[in-house]
């Protein structure tokens, strides 16, 4: 038996699904301790949307420790922290007309939702939250409690409690099972508040992913999102966005509802904020909203720490221009186009996303679950998502060589047609 299996916990997940030991790994390749290469797609989860190791990231931390810059802080104000907001001022808040501010808070995504749902409590004086069906928002009890998927609310050991599920309005195209709910249903819930007999009160906050990553790349209809605003405001709600394994340029632009003319209250961001897998976690609030904080009410021991303000200040560096999110928009129709055929091909196969991040749905977790392993067999790495892991989930670094991209796209469609073939 290997140290992993005499030593390290039986939560282990991922290394069962990949069993290999990996020892390199550069922009959207791995290789493990045998020297076998694996074309990335699975990224980090999200994280690594500039690749593994991305140069001009690693020699920034690696000038910025040999001038003993700060790597640790807290709170306090450091030269690393100030560059990194005064670029994401510069080039993502003001091009959006935003007047939020950052909150640092711990460094994982699950820590910016808390984090968030705390000061929805705070700023409207209620204690529900709305969070909708399919939707992942973290492990711990309060982002958990957020979180849909049973088999994740099942090891919390207590009540989950002071949240409600609604249906995700799906893009009708996205919507394989029928299951998603429209702008009816927001109208249904505005007339539960309403109704002083419903039983039914307005909840603090509505939290919400525009694209539902570990629901099965579910894209949310924007007809609905804004029905959805439009209630939040109505009944003194804020609109929270969990951008969390979507945002920082995954979809085409450094936002998922970019072009969708929405206005949320909080967004929360980690996983590629960091960079190239320092740890980050960021929420945006409107100010209005952040001044229910006081000083050191809600803290962590690594809020944001320095080598991450590094690496993330670079990664920012990526939109400066609109020339990078040209290629993830080149690569994400690419993508598109050649998966199209085997949706074409097999009545139980679709496809859905935006931009590079896209899911492929089999039908069944089972037909998943071989196709998963199959590419890992043939160098490849997928995951796969959705109820019942039915959905095998594309999200490849944006940063990804084109012959890569390819190579890796002809691996996963040879995979899957054997796969349903033998179905």
């Amino acid at each position: 038996m290997s140290i992993f299996e005499q030593r390290e916990s039986e939560i282990r997940g991922y290394c069962r699904t990949y069993p290999a030991v990996f020892d390199k790994a550069s922009n959207a390749r791995q290789t493990d301790e045998n020297g076998k290469e694996y074309i990335d797609f699975f990224a980090g989860a999200g994280v690594l949307n500039f690749g593994h190791n991305n140069e001009r990231m690693k020699q920034a931390m690696i000038d910025y420790l040999q001038s003993d810059g700060v790597t640790h802080s807290l709170d306090m104000h450091t030269t690393a922290k100030r560059d990194f907001m005064e670029k994401f001022t510069r080039l993502i808040l003001e091009p959006r007309n935003m007047p939020h501010k950052m909150q640092f808070m711990g460094p994982t995504g699950t820590n910016a939702v808390e984090a968030a749902l705390k000061i929805a409590r705070r700023a409207t004086g209620r204690s529900e939250i709305v969070a909708f069906a399919r939707g992942f928002h973290g492990m711990t009890l309060g982002s958990l409690a957020c979180t849909a998927n049973q088999y994740f609310r099942g090891a919390a050991g207590v009540p989950l409690e002071f949240v409600s599920h609604q249906p995700f309005g799906c893009d009708s195209s996205t919507d394989a099972d029928g299951m998603g709910g429209g702008v009816e249903n927001i109208d249904r819930l505005r007339a539960l508040y309403a109704d002083g007999s419903s039983g039914v009160k307005p909840p603090a906050g509505f939290i919400v992913e525009v694209i539902q990553a570990e629901g099965g790349v579910n894209v949310a209809d924007k007809a609905w999102l804004h029905a959805l605003q439009a209630l939040a405001r109505d009944v003194g709600a804020l609109l929270i966005f969990d951008e969390i394994q979507v945002g920082c340029g995954r979809t085409g632009s450094y936002f998922s509802f970019d072009d969708m003319g929405l206005d949320p209250d909080v967004v929360c961001l980690a996983k590629g904020i960091g960079g190239m897998g320092t740890p980050m976690a960021m929420n945006l609030i409107k100010p209005e909203i952040d001044q229910h904080w006081s000083p050191g009410e809600h803290t962590g021991t690594f809020r944001g720490q320095g080598l991450s303000f590094v690496a993330g200040k670079e990664a920012l560096s990526y939109f400066e221009d609109g020339a990078f999110m040209e290629e993830v928009h080149s690569k994400a129709k690419y993508m598109q186009g050649a998966l199209k055929p085997l949706a074409d091909m097999f009545d139980s196969v679709s496809v859905r996303g935006k931009g590079m991040i896209i899911g492929l749905d089999v039908g069944t977790g089972e037909a998943a679950k071989a196709i998963v392993e199959q590419c890992f067999h043939a160098g490849l790495l997928v995951s796969a998502c959705g109820s019942g892991g039915r959905v095998v989930k594309l999200i490849p670094p944006l940063t990804i060589p084109d012959e890569d991209l390819k190579q890796g796209m002809a691996t996963l469609i040879q995979t899957t047609k054997a796969v349903m073939e033998a179905a």
